[in-house]
C-alpha cells in the first residue's frame, strides 16, 4: 500500500471551549492509503494535546510508521493495529486514521459498509447527544442551548467557577432533555461530590471524568459516594486501561482518536462489557470522515457523543448523520465518506 495524508482546517460554528481550554480554528490530518489493486481508503486523525498529538508530530510519526504501514497487507487488519501498536507508543489518532483507512479499503474491495461487515444493526445505534461548551457568559449558554433545539440529549461542559449557574440554566432552557455533564477531569473529589446532589436535583443522567484522569483512587472515591454514574473519559485511553476501572467508575468512554484503531476500539468495549460497565462513544472536533468510521461501532453502546462534525461550519466530507440526534450510518461500502 502507498500511504500519504494532507492537512485539513476547519472551523467551528463557536468557540469549542472545555476546562482544559478549546479554540475555534482546528486542524486534523487525514491520511490515505491506495493499495495495489487502486482501492483507496482513508482516515482522520484528530490530534489532541492532551495526549502528547500535535498534526505536526502525527505527520512525523507517521513517517516512522511508513515501511510497515506500506509493507502490511489491508486485509490483515489485526496485524496491521498490532505491528503499529508495537512500533510506537501513543499517537492514537495518528494510528486510528491508518487503521480506519485499511477498514476502508476492506470494505470497499467487499462492496459492503463497515456496520456490515461486523454483522451489526445500524437501526440499534442510540441517540447521540449535542455538546454545549462553556461559553462566555450564561446568556451565550442560553442562546446555545436554544440553537440545540433538534437534539433531545445534552452534553454540557463544566469545570468553571460558576458550573452550578451554567447547568441550571441549561436545565431552565432545556426541561425536557436528557442532559449529560463532562467536567474534563477539572474537579477535585470534594467539589465532585459537593455538585453530585445538585446535578441529581436537575436530572442529569450521568457524571463524565469529575477528576483528572490519573486520579483512579479519588474516582473511585467519588463513585462510591456518588448518586450518578460515573463514566470515565480521560482515565481510559486504550485497552489496558479497562480492567482496570472495574469498580472504579460504572462505564468508560472510547474515542479512537485515544485508542488506536477500530479494532483496538471494538477490544475496550468487550472488555467493559465482561466486567458489567457501560460503554459510550466519543469524538474530538473532526470532520465527518473521522466521525464516520467511529459511528460504524455505534449499534455495539449505550450512549453516543459524536457531534464533532455537527459542531463545524463547514464540513469538508459527507458520511454519517446525527440529525435531531439520529445516528444514520452509510450504506456505502467501506466508511462510505466521500467529499463534498
Amino acid at each position: 500500500m502507498k500511504l500519504s495524508h494532507e492537512v485539513v482546517t476547519v472551523e467551528t460554528t463557536h468557540p469549542f471551549i472545555i476546562a482544559r481550554g478549546g479554540s475555534s480554528t482546528w486542524r486534523t490530518l487525514c491520511v490515505k492509503l491506495l493499495a495495489d489493486d487502486g482501492v483507496e481508503g482513508w482516515g482522520e486523525a484528530a490530534p489532541s494535546g492532551l495526549y502528547g498529538e500535535t498534526v505536526d508530530s502525527g505527520i512525523a510519526v507517521l513517517e516512522r510508521l511508513r515501511p510497515i504501514v506500506e509493507a502490511s497487507d489491508a486485509w490483515s487488519l489485526e496485524a496491521l493495529e498490532h505491528a503499529m501498536r508495537t512500533s510506537i507508543a501513543h499517537n492514537g489518532a495518528l494510528k486510528s486514521a491508518i487503521s480506519a483507512a485499511a477498514h476502508d479499503i476492506v470494505g470497499k474491495r467487499l462492496g459492503v459498509p463497515l456496520w456490515k461487515l461486523w454483522g451489526l444493526e445500524p437501526g440499534a445505534a442510540p441517540r447521540s447527544s449535542f455538546t454545549i461548551a462553556i461559553a462566555p457568559d450564561i446568556a451565550t449558554t442560553r442562546q446555545r442551548v436554544k440553537e440545540a433545539a433538534p437534539y433531545p440529549i445534552l452534553k454540557v461542559k463544566l469545570g468553571t467557577d460558576r458550573d452550578r449557574e451554567i447547568i441550571t440554566a441549561v436545565r431552565e432552557e432545556a426541561p425536557a432533555k436528557v442532559i449529560r455533564v463532562d467536567a474534563n477531569a477539572a474537579w477535585t473529589a470534594k467539589h465532585a461530590l459537593r455538585m453530585v446532589p445538585i446535578l441529581q436535583d436537575l436530572g442529569v443522567e450521568f457524571l463524565e471524568q469529575p477528576l483528572p484522569g490519573h486520579d483512579l483512587e479519588g474516582m473511585r472515591f467519588v463513585r462510591e459516594r456518588s448518586s450518578l454514574p460515573i463514566v470515565a473519559d480521560e482515565s481510559c485511553v486504550t485497552s489496558v486501561d479497562v480492567a482496570k476501572l472495574a469498580g472504579v467508575v460504572d462505564g468508560i468512554n472510547i474515542k479512537t482518536a485515544k485508542c488506536g484503531g477500530l479494532r483496538e476500539a471494538i477490544k475496550m468495549v468487550a472488555i467493559a462489557r465482561a466486567h458489567g460497565m457501560s460503554v459510550m462513544l466519543g469524538c474530538m472536533i473532526e470532520t465527518s470522515l473521522g466521525i464516520t468510521a467511529a459511528a460504524h461501532l455505534t449499534p455495539l453502546l449505550d450512549a453516543v457523543d459524536l457531534d464533532g462534525a455537527a459542531l463545524l461550519k463547514k464540513d469538508p466530507f459527507a458520511g454519517a448523520t446525527i440529525a435531531g440526534g439520529q445516528v444514520v450510518l452509510p450504506t456505502g461500502p467501506g466508511l462510505g465518506v466521500t467529499k463534498r
